[in-house]
């Protein structure tokens, strides 16, 4: 029944229409009836035909809509013209059908496009997130490579097909619309409403502009808000699905060959300008983020939120930072961080792998700064990888100070300055300047430096640490933005930043400083007054605009400097070229490995030597070192007894006295300088054509450090005493051969003696006439006074050639009145001199005719002197001498070819090793205009090789 009532209101109202119109020329359109009427009035008027307008859809392609049974209804076909009363109730039957068709369809569509209004309005309140495309992962760009997107929007059907399921969309307002005008028309209800909107309307004039401007701008700091969160949310979820995809990258699971990132292929160019010296008008002008700032103005907590992990060490206020740390971020499955020169990695997400990280880093910047500084100019090359990373490249330098406290160097203050203007007067680099906010900005130091560097604040960044203190402690908020706006101090920048880098606790994680953070600027009075924007807090939106900032210098200067080393480069090579036409470009590295080989082929040389060599070579060695003990401690004396068994006695006293207190110890130590000077022969004798002085210093030192590590076997003392004291003890002479070989021998010796002797007495009494004579010189009072002491003493030896080796003391008055008698005063000390002198040479002469006659005692030897009035056991004592001196000679050769050899060859490969491994020491011996530039060669073609590959996967990457 109430169906039915709903459809008489609906016909009389368009009857009430059509009777409204009846004046008018034509008719009343069909289409503005209702929809349930149309078709009862289509049965009064049958000359009309039934049209159905085409449906024009709103909804799109793959709207809800797609979801619904795809079905052909076919209209039943309708007869027009007069129907009687009786046949009414076809008609309406149809209406109802037709009621509960339209009803249907009409809440699809409606709900449909109130969903469609419903999400355009959400997409206008979505921000643009065109710029942080590259957040997205590959494979959602890559996704039709694994779905057929094409077949799917094959398979549904399309909006002709769909069109014939709805109705008119327009015409159900249209409907809609008269239906609302009949019931509102004159009806209390309205009446009721209007009162309502004019209350309000005066409600809302009371309301004042104050109030009005406090909540928009409360509005748009929640809406500010809700954008961060949705971002933040958008950044952790890119950030695990980049793990993700980086891990299967790792396992290979995509089978795709991984290439170097493009930050480390950059950090790397970074790395080798560093060691680069800056020669011919060459400079490093490549952007890197270099940090400064006062001492504990923040700068390492904002480089460790940067990273997202406490990597440096930490100090309250102490100086922490000594050296400068390069840090290059890079994006990885993992959060790690190592070192350039090891291959160890720290895990960013354990608290231990921190700590032995920061226990690292200490330990190198305390090995950098030499003895007597606080701080270095060496870099510490730190990379730190891990997902969600901005990609850069940052370089923290020392705190700058105001004041050298105690402990510091002297220069600390002026070393500080100039290291970091060494990295700020590079034009591309981006400074990052740190400024304490709970503290004065008049006390700051850096601005005034950072204002030098770059007056015009063209690639200067400033960041506002502390803020919570700031807004604590400081008693004007305004001041905080003058702060921020660079008004307190003549210093301009790129952006300005405020951030919270913690409550002060070192133990704090990153992600708790990184909620504080946020909580604090949610609440903060800096973003509910608009003395800051959204986008200039929190460190995640200044790492984000350092990277960006970084980029854009890096793709502005990258080229400029590859043709500025290939330019180097050529004239580098030319160079070469007009100077050693026919010389290898060896660099230091190569150099140090030819001499390296050559120095070990000779080492290996020395076991060529041939077993007689080292014979010769030792035994006339040793002879010369105890000739001098033999001849005058032990020979001498023995010659001065009167027996042969008193002077038999006498040497075997002082062989077995010699042997076990020096003998032993002297042969090593001849046998030790004779290596040396077999090696030092060997390193230094020159090769010919092929001899290249350029190795010299370097053999020089490795010739000294391995004889200085050389120590010899310390057995090899008493296995020769041994040895030694057999070889005295015997006395058979066996053949005539051995006999004349050690009268040669002894005559050797002797008139080595005599000639010294008689060069002492020379000295000793001046020229003689016929040198003063033909070179004319003259004779001292000294010498006059030696030479009248000579005369008189040879006259007392002629007169007793058998006089002993000493003067008594009445022969000494009787000397010196004689010489005293012809006007010479003498002194008895000086008689005695003179007569040593004198006295030796008799007895030298004296034995070598006694060498004469002992030639044919050979025979006498045999038969031990029996009835014989020679005796020449002098020669026997230099027999047992001579073979004395041949079996030690022998038996060091023995050590020298089986151990000796052998270790100094190891020597000199520990040497060489130590010597490769210090760069220092290399410098140092290997130097020249040569080396030097082969070195500034090989390093301008390994950078501009770096800065080709590198500026390749740029352009690539865009």
């Amino acid at each position: 029944m109430w169906r039915m009532r709903r459809v008489a209101v609906a016909c009389e109202v368009c009857q009430s229409l059509v009777k409204h119109n009846s004046g008018i020329k034509g008719s009343l359109p069909l289409q503005k009836l209702h929809l349930v009427s149309r078709s009862i009035y289509c049965s009064h008027y049958p000359i009309l035909k039934f049209q159905r307008p085409q449906l024009r859809t709103s909804f799109q392609q793959f709207s809800s809509l797609t979801n619904l049974p795809l079905r052909k209804l076919k209209l039943s076909p309708i007869k027009y013209g007069y129907q009687p009363c009786r046949n009414f109730w076809p008609a309406r039957l149809a209406a109802r059908l037709l009621k509960l068709r339209y009803l249907i369809l009409g809440s699809a569509v409606g709900g449909g496009y109130t969903a469609k209004k419903t999400f355009d309005q959400w997409k206008d309140m979505i921000p643009d997130l065109s710029d942080y495309k590259w957040i997205v992962p590959d494979i959602v760009w890559e996704i039709d490579e694994y779905i057929d997107i094409e077949k799917i929007r094959k398979a549904l059907p399309n909006s002709e097909d769909l069109a014939k399921l709805a109705p008119d969309i327009d015409k159900i307002v249209e409907s809609l619309s008269l239906l609302k005008d009949f019931f509102t028309t004159g009806s209390p209800g309205e009446t009721a409403f209007r009162a309502t909107d004019r209350e309000s309307d005066k409600h809302y004039r009371k309301v004042s502009d104050k109030e009005k401007i406090d909540q928009l701008q409360e509005e748009l700091l929640h809406t500010q808000l809700k954008y961060q969160r949705i971002l933040e949310r958008l950044e952790k979820e890119n950030k695990e699905l980049r793990k993700l995809v980086l891990q299967k990258d790792d396992k290979g699971i995509h089978h795709r060959k991984l290439k170097k990132s493009l930050i480390d292929m950059y950090s790397e160019v970074l790395d080798v300008l560093s060691d680069y010296d800056a020669s011919y008008n060459t400079q490093d002008h490549l952007p890197r983020v270099v940090v400064v700032g006062d001492q504990s103005a923040g700068k390492t907590s904002v480089l460790e939120m940067i990273a997202q992990a406490r990597i440096f060490p930490r100090g309250s206020g102490e100086m922490m930072t000594r050296s400068p740390v390069k840090v290059t971020l890079s994006e990885g499955p993992h959060h790690v961080a190592l070192f350039k020169d090891s291959s160890r990695e720290f895990d960013l997400t354990k608290e231990e792998d921190l700590a032995a990280l920061r226990h690292e880093i200490e330990l190198r910047m305390r090995k950098n700064v030499k003895e007597g500084c606080t701080v270095s100019p060496e870099t510490i090359s730190l990379n730190v990888k891990g997902p969600g990373l901005q990609r850069m490249v940052l370089v923290d330098l020392p705190g700058v100070i105001n004041t050298v406290t105690s402990g510091m160097a002297p220069d600390t203050k002026e070393t500080i300055f100039s290291i970091s203007k060494a990295y700020m007067q590079n034009p591309n680099a981006i400074i990052l300047c740190i400024q304490d906010g709970s503290v004065d900005a008049e006390r700051s130091i850096v601005t005034d430096l950072v204002s030098q560097m770059d007056p015009h604040g063209r690639r200067t960044i400033f960041v506002l640490t502390k803020v919570d203190l700031a807004e604590k402690n400081v008693a004007s908020p305004s001041r905080i933005q003058q702060i921020i706006e660079g008004k307190l101090f003549p210093m301009k920048a790129l952006g300005y930043f405020a951030v919270v880098t913690g409550k002060g606790n070192s133990s704090e994680s990153i992600e708790a400083i990184r909620e504080y953070e946020e909580e604090f600027f949610q609440n903060s009075k800096l973003l509910k007054t608009s003395m800051l924007k959204a986008h200039q807090v929190t460190t995640r939106n200044l790492s984000l605009a350092v990277s960006d900032c970084f980029w854009k210098m890096v793709r502005e200067s990258v080229e400029q400097q590859a043709d500025s080393f290939k330019a180097t480069r050529f004239n580098l090579e030319t160079e070469w070229k007009n100077n050693y036409p026919r010389l290898r470009e060896l660099d230091r590295n190569e150099l140090f490995e030819k001499a390296k080989n050559e120095i070990l082929d000779e080492v290996i040389s020395l076991s060529q030597v041939t077993p007689k060599h080292w014979e010769e070579i030792l035994q006339q060695s040793l002879w010369e070192r105890v000739s001098t003990h033999v001849i005058e401690n032990i020979y001498l004396p023995a010659a001065q007894t009167m027996n042969s068994g008193t002077f038999n006695t006498t040497v075997d006293i002082k062989l077995k006295q010699w042997t076990d207190k020096q003998l032993p110890n002297k042969a090593v130590e001849v046998a030790w300088e004779t290596l040396q000077e077999e090696f030092s022969r060997f390193m230094t004798e020159p090769k010919g054509k092929e001899h290249d002085d350029i190795f010299d210093k370097l053999k020089e030192a490795v010739k000294e450090e391995s004889i200085k590590r050389h120590k010899w076997n310390d057995f090899a003392e008493d296995s020769l005493r041994v040895i030694q004291h057999n070889a005295l003890e015997d006395r058979s002479i066996s053949d005539k051969q051995q006999w004349d070989a050690a009268i040669y021998f002894m005559e050797e010796a002797l008139q080595a003696r005599l000639k010294d002797t008689e060069n002492a007495i020379e000295n000793m009494i001046g020229p003689d006439w016929r040198k003063r004579w033909i070179y004319w010189k003259n004779r001292t009072q000294e010498q006059s006074v030696h030479n009248e002491t000579k005369n008189e003493l040879e006259k007392m030896l002629k007169c007793n050639e058998e006089h002993p080796a000493y003067l008594a003391s009445d022969e000494i008055t009787t000397v010196r009145k004689n010489l005293e008698s012809r006007g010479v005063e003498v002194d008895p000390s000086l008689i005695k001199d003179t007569w040593h002198q004198v006295y030796r040479r008799h007895f030298l002469k004296t034995a070598l005719n006694h060498c004469n006659l002992c030639r044919r005692g050979f025979y006498y030897y045999q038969r031990h002197f029996v009835d014989s009035e020679l005796e020449c056991n002098d020669v026997v004592l230099f027999w047992r001498i001579q073979r004395m001196l041949a079996i030690t000679a022998n038996t060091l050769r023995q050590q020298l070819t089986n151990t000796e050899v052998r270790r100094l060859e190891k020597n000199v490969k520990e040497v060489l090793e130590d010597f490769a491994e210090d760069n220092e020491k290399k410098v140092k011996l290997l130097t020249g205009k040569r080396v030097q530039l082969a070195e500034d060669l090989k390093k301008v073609r390994e950078i501009q090789e770096k800065l080709d590959a590198f500026i390749e996967a740029l352009h690539q990457e865009k």
